[in-house]
């Protein structure tokens, strides 16, 4: 059965924005989250109980406690949620992710930051981002001076079913689409989602420092999920493509 168990009951929030961190191309959301729950050392405030969700317990090195692999984190001083997953949901249960969570987002009147890498080779340019957004979220991208997309395209994965599910549900939600690398972790592109993405349409400032001088701690520590979504199936992780329909 699907279910939310919250067990940081007395934290509050105020219309939160919530950083969605599910593994996909280049790995963006997934080191993005990971870097907002270690920078501000952010609570554990409720597990995510999803039918589409592995069965599979995680634990952490010096930690003898046990946890599910999606979990929630929240800091209500910054009005900030995280979702965080420790693995890929396949794209037949993403349909059924989308809907356990969308439910509870409702119910909590956040505004979910949906975060996808488009595949682009490496090169000297810096990653480029581009916004999109659903119901009046979309004002938020305008007033963050963030870019819209130069090209057409679509989100697969589950954050394209949670990107539908907004749709379908008149929800408000915005996605952050930015050029990731197609093959290995991409803490530089994490970076770009950061300063110029969540810390342009919130008021937290979120430090990237520790990003840029650990890349390649961070690259190597991701390579071993990485490998997993690769040798899944294609579409398993979620990504924005472009979408050429005239060539």
């Amino acid at each position: 059965m699907a279910r939310i168990n919250v067990l940081a009951d007395d934290l509050e929030f105020d219309e939160p924005l919530l950083v969605e961190g599910l593994p996909g191309v280049g790995l963006v959301g997934k080191i993005a989250a990971d870097h907002l729950v270690e920078t501000f050392e952010m609570t554990h405030y409720a597990n995510v109980h999803c039918e589409s969700i592995p069965k599979v317990a995680v634990y952490r090195d010096a930690d003898r406690s046990v946890h599910p692999p999606v979990r929630i984190y929240g800091d209500a001083e910054r009005d900030l949620l995280v979702l965080q997953s420790d693995v890929p949901i396949s794209p037949g249960a993403a349909t059924e992710f989308a809907d356990c969570l969308g439910d509870w987002f409702d119910e909590i009147s956040l505004t979910p930051v949906y975060i996808s890498g488009l595949p682009r080779e490496k090169d000297d340019e810096p990653p480029a981002l581009y916004g999109i957004g659903t119901g009046d979220a979309a004002s938020m991208l305008d007033d963050a001076g963030i870019d819209a997309p130069s090209e057409m395209g679509l989100v697969s994965g589950p954050t394209g079913a949670l990107l539908s599910y907004a749709v379908e549900n008149d929800q408000n939600a915005v996605g952050l689409v930015v050029e990731s690398d197609p093959q290995f972790p991409d803490p530089e592109a994490a970076r770009v989602v950061v300063t110029e993405g969540l810390n342009a349409l919130s008021d937290v400032a979120v430090p990237t420092d520790d990003l840029v001088d650990r890349a390649e701690e961070i690259r190597e520590a991701k390579q071993r999920l990485a490998q997993r979504l690769q040798n899944a199936e294609n579409d398993e992780s979620s990504q924005a493509q472009p979408l050429r329909m005239y060539q």
